[in-house]
């Protein structure tokens, strides 16, 4: 009984030692330990905002393209090509790949605005009905009323909000969205048609921190007489007119053609260079000035050779159908934009072998394959695969640089291993193994780097979802404007942190930290008791 109680109070004894020498090792030299969890959280948090930052750009430019475009394109620049009502209704017949297409004819026009700047635009004539079933027409329409404030618009002073305004934007929305006004010359019922350019063109709207637009009341210009008088403050209140250049079906120049429009609504994508470069007028409108609509023409030389019947056209007379530079394809949910984009390309195929010599053939979009028929990603390949080697490589960077955070838990390991050498002698000595001193510091490293990693994850969250503010801050306090949008083609910075970024960063984070810990604990597993115990 007595050596049974000897050997029980040894037992509790050296337990005892044991793990007083544990909490020795893990509570003493708190500045060291805490100088590597620092570090841990400072890298961890710097590679998830950057890539946060950088891959939601890759993400928002990607997604964008479907609000905008589609998710592809069928288009032959400047001369068009014709039967596009035909091209449509055969791509539109299997529901299950196409779940809306429309035409589009977009070309080059120098805009005269009404401060009397002349600006080159991109003018896109498209059909309200069908562009909304392709594109995010509608919820880019600016001017509307709303009942709800911006997030940041705590004030509530966006006039939209201002129900004494409720029906008058409520006039402009309905405008807008059928791209036409009414004729107040001609009568009730009458219509005419309009324009909607992006909101960063006029410049008669101020973007304000909060994130709407406001109306600028100083706005003036100088008359011809050189006085200055004040210009229409609210955009839907003024005109705009367009000069374009029709070509003929050669691609010949024809001549230059004006077209004054009163301006129905304002749009805003989010993009900065489609919002300041971009004018919405109607199809039937543009098709017009472009020369591109349906039109009878006289080949004389046939009038001298084929016959005249009065119940057949005259001869020589034919009509040329009217015609558009694009067609607008978007899929159903689950269809990606690569799927679609083969289905098109075979629904264009049997399109162009039936309007043989009337369209662009087959053959000639097999030659130039991912001209007509693109994706979004096709028709910015350059920007898109830019961005991507830039993420990489930026990427490949920031992780070559955690690895300082490595090196550091392994110089303040070793310190502290030689710190505690004659613990580590002591804790050999009354029976715990090699393996078992090393799993002591991978565990304080595996400790270190979860606490790290964590910090690094909330601080980046913090930091991420509000970056936009702090940009905003930045800016007005210290005149610092790190995201220009006419550099960084989105007015906003991207502000959403993906799960698997996160919880890819935070187990590299983890990871670095016990790659520091390794030859430390390597290093403590060796040490010889005796040797330890005898350490000055």
């Amino acid at each position: 009984m007595r050596i049974g109680a000897c050997l029980h109070t040894s037992t509790y004894a050296l337990a005892h030692v044991y793990q007083a020498l544990l909490t020795r090792i893990y509570l003493t030299s708190k500045v060291m330990p805490l100088l590597a969890a620092v570090a841990v959280t400072l890298c961890t948090a710097m590679v998830l905002v950057v890539w946060s930052v950088m891959g939601g750009f890759l993400t928002m430019l990607l997604s964008t393209g479907r609000s905008m475009v589609g998710d592809v394109s069928i288009t032959w620049p400047t001369t068009g090509f014709a039967h596009y009502e035909r091209l449509i209704e055969l791509l539109e017949q299997d529901k299950a790949m196409v779940l809306a297409a429309t035409p589009v004819i977009e070309t080059l026009a120098m805009a005269s605005l009404p401060d009397d700047r002349v600006e080159a635009v991109t003018v896109r004539g498209i059909d309200p009905a069908t562009y909304s079933k392709v594109v995010d027409f509608d919820q880019s329409l600016w001017w509307r009323p709303v009942t709800e404030a911006l997030p940041r618009d705590k004030s509530r002073a966006d006039v939209r909000l201002d129900p004494n305004y409720a029906t008058d934007l409520d006039q402009v929305l309905t405008d807008g969205r059928r791209l036409a006004e009414p004729d107040r010359n001609v009568g009730p019922g009458a219509l005419v048609p309009a324009a909607i350019p992006g909101i960063e063109l006029l410049g008669l709207s101020t973007r304000s921190p909060e994130g709407f637009y406001s109306v600028d009341r100083g706005r003036v210009k100088l008359t011809a007489t050189g006085d200055v008088r004040n210009v229409g403050v609210f955009a839907p209140a003024t005109r705009i007119t367009l000069r374009v250049v029709p070509f003929d079906s050669q691609g010949r120049e024809v001549s230059l053609v004006p077209g004054v429009f009163p301006i129905a609504n304002e749009f805003r994508t989010g993009v900065y260079e489609v919002d300041r470069r971009t004018v919405m007028v109607p199809l039937a409108r543009l098709q017009q000035m472009l020369k591109m609509d349906q039109a009878t023409i006289v080949d004389t030389q046939s009038a001298e050779n084929d016959a005249f019947s009065p119940d057949a056209p005259k001869p020589g007379v034919r009509i040329a159908p009217a015609r558009v530079t694009t067609v607008l394809v978007r899929a159903p949910n689950g269809i990606s934009p690569e799927t679609l984009r083969e289905y098109c390309e075979g629904v264009y195929a049997s399109f162009a072998a039936e309007f043989a010599g009337q369209v662009p053939s087959g053959d000639l979009m097999a030659r130039n394959r991912g001209r007509i028929v693109r994706t979004w990603e096709d028709q910015n390949a350059t920007l898109v695969g830019a961005v991507r080697k830039e993420t990489g490589l930026v990427l490949m960077l920031l992780w070559l640089i955690s690895l300082v955070a490595s090196f550091l838990i392994l110089a303040i390991f070793w310190a502290m291993i030689s710190e505690k050498t004659k613990d580590i002698g002591t804790l050999r000595a009354i029976g715990a193994s090699g393996r078992g001193i090393a799993g002591i510091w991978l565990a304080y490293g595996l400790v270190i780097g979860i606490i790290g990693s964590a910090l690094g994850l909330a601080l980046a969250s913090v930091i991420v979802l509000n970056i936009n503010p702090i940009h905003e801050w930045l800016g007005s306090a210290l005149g610092l404007y790190v995201w220009d949008p006419r550099v960084y083609y989105f007015a906003t910075i991207p502000n959403k942190i993906e799960l698997h970024r996160a919880l890819t960063v935070g187990l590299c984070g983890v990871g670095f930290s016990l790659l520091g810990a390794i030859i430390p604990a390597l290093r403590a597993a060796a040490m010889k008791p005796v040797a330890a115990l005898r350490f000055e």
